[in-house]
């Protein structure tokens, strides 16, 4: 293993490590998608999107947010509308806190447009629905 893996594997260790027990993901259609930009004096460039995500065979409804800040360039974030067929990754809110119910993003991938926020190499395949029958 060569010091470009030995890197990548201690920091994706100390990641699971410090976030495995909040990492999640929502597989769902949008419900409301919302996107403020923010300039301050042209310097500093703030985004913050907020997703409402009812995921599939359930009643709830799950808020993601998405906040970015950048200095001088803009932040981007990929185009999402009502109805489509998202898969949200990102991590739960700490126990205790006010943001515990909501998920913090880290990655959107679009399944109806098949476009990500930060590209993933390989392709998710949609969850496939039994029907099963009662004899």
């Amino acid at each position: 293993m060569g010091f470009k893996e030995k890197l990548g594997s201690y920091y994706t260790e100390a990641y699971l490590k410090k976030y495995g027990d909040r990492i999640t993901q929502v597989q769902g259609n949008v419900i409301s998608a919302k996107v403020e930009k923010k300039s301050i004096l042209w310097i500093l460039n703030k985004i913050t999107v907020t997703l409402l995500v009812k995921p599939e065979r359930s009643k709830n409804v799950i808020k993601c947010t998405y906040i970015k800040k950048k200095w001088f360039k803009k932040p981007e974030f990929i185009n999402v509308s009502q109805g489509n067929f998202i898969l949200v990754q990102g991590l739960k809110g700490k126990k205790g806190k006010e943001n515990r119910e909501s998920i913090e993003i880290i990655n959107v991938r679009n399944m109806t447009t098949k476009r990500d926020l930060i590209p993933m190499e390989g392709n998710i395949q949609k969850v496939k629905k039994v029907q099963r029958v009662k004899k």
